[in-house]
């Protein structure tokens, strides 16, 4: 087995937290004790997935100011949060203090663009000014000024028995150098980098050249050179990669039946380019840990990375996802030259 060009420093994993209507209390605890579980397992980061008018966790920041106190060690993400759906301001405030409560533990992810179906959601997103806000990376900018602590206010000072400051409060030092770029094309990859942002890769890529490569990996591989090369770290710019990954060896019969199926249904859509986006999906790896690591050691983007986030299916009972991820920090990631951390 070759050995990857940058050893696996740090072993992540993924949620979207998904709930029963019914009973959504339910769910959020499931999601919680996965995070419990992941610190116990040695796991260095758990990360959450933002869904709007879904059965999944809208509020990321509140789950994990949640899991900030049931755990000690381990890094909180979210990947990531659309800030088409933020008010950049106010969610500074909210990550500089699940940052404090969680001791510099937070590692919020985020993105940009357009809501979701925004043609449907506008009306109660934005009622007044639906058609002049802007969904471009000028929104990531203002929460990195407003998180890196740069005034918001020509007002400071006493007034009255109330003292007010021009910067958000509570400011986080250090919470700058953890904010991560979802992306997947090129010119996120570049802008990223010259931000100064961490990098968060996922399954899919764009496919932006017609004429192109539409290979997943060699994609992915030149948005991680693009990015580095853009940013002041260079090399050591962090990057995470965050492929669906399935290890089966502790699963029963039935379990890796249901993960082969679930595997095979979406296989199709990583033939070819879809969509008007041409967007490039990568295959979920289902397969012992061994197998695994040889078809990531293959892979041309996982070998530029020291991080890692594997996403965990969306639909399956949390049963499988104890087995999963147990089977990833006590097989798959030793496989890959990991150690759990203290």
């Amino acid at each position: 087995m070759p050995p990857t060009s940058r050893p696996l420093a740090k072993l992540g994993f993924l949620t979207i937290g998904l709930f029963d209507e019914a009973d959504p209390r339910r769910g959020h605890e499931s999601t919680l004790e996965l995070i419990e579980l992941g610190e116990r397992l040695g796991f260095d980061s758990a990360w959450v997935r933002h869904r709007h008018l879904q059965y999944g966790i809208s509020s990321p920041v509140a789950v994990l100011a949640a899991a900030s106190q049931r755990t000690r060690r381990i890094e909180l993400g979210t990947a990531v949060i659309p800030l088409g759906w933020e008010n950049p301001l106010r969610l500074a405030e909210d990550l500089a203090t699940v940052d404090l409560l969680s001791g510099g533990r937070l590692n919020p992810g985020v993105s940009v663009g357009p809501p979701l179906h925004y043609e449907q959601v506008k009306g109660a997103l934005y009622p007044d000014t639906a058609e002049a806000e802007d969904f471009g990376y000028g929104r990531v900018e203002r929460l990195l000024d407003f998180v890196r602590g740069k005034p918001v206010t020509d007002f400071s000072g006493a007034e009255g028995f109330e003292v007010f400051s021009d910067r958000v409060q509570p400011h986080s030092p250090g919470l700058d150098r953890r904010l991560w770029y979802g992306g997947g094309s090129l010119r996120s990859a570049r802008w990223a980098g010259e931000h100064g942002m961490n990098f968060l890769t996922s399954s899919v890529v764009k496919a932006e050249d017609p004429g192109g490569t539409a290979d997943f990996a060699e994609i992915q591989l030149s948005h991680i050179r693009a990015f580095r090369a853009h940013h002041p770290d260079g090399e050591a710019a962090r990057v995470s990669q965050g492929l669906v990954v399935i290890p089966t060896d502790s699963a029963t019969p039935g379990q890796r039946a249901r993960y082969e199926q679930y595997a095979a249904a979406r296989t199709p859509r990583t033939a070819s380019p879809q969509g008007p986006a041409r967007l490039v999906f990568a295959p979920d790896l289902v397969g012992t840990s061994e197998q695994i690591a040889e078809r990531l050691h293959a892979h041309a983007a996982f070998r530029e990375v020291d991080e890692v986030a594997f996403a965990l299916p969306f639909t399956f009972a949390p049963e499988d996802y104890v087995q999963i991820l147990t089977d990833m920090a006590t097989r798959l990631g030793p496989a890959l030259g990991w150690r759990p951390a203290a």
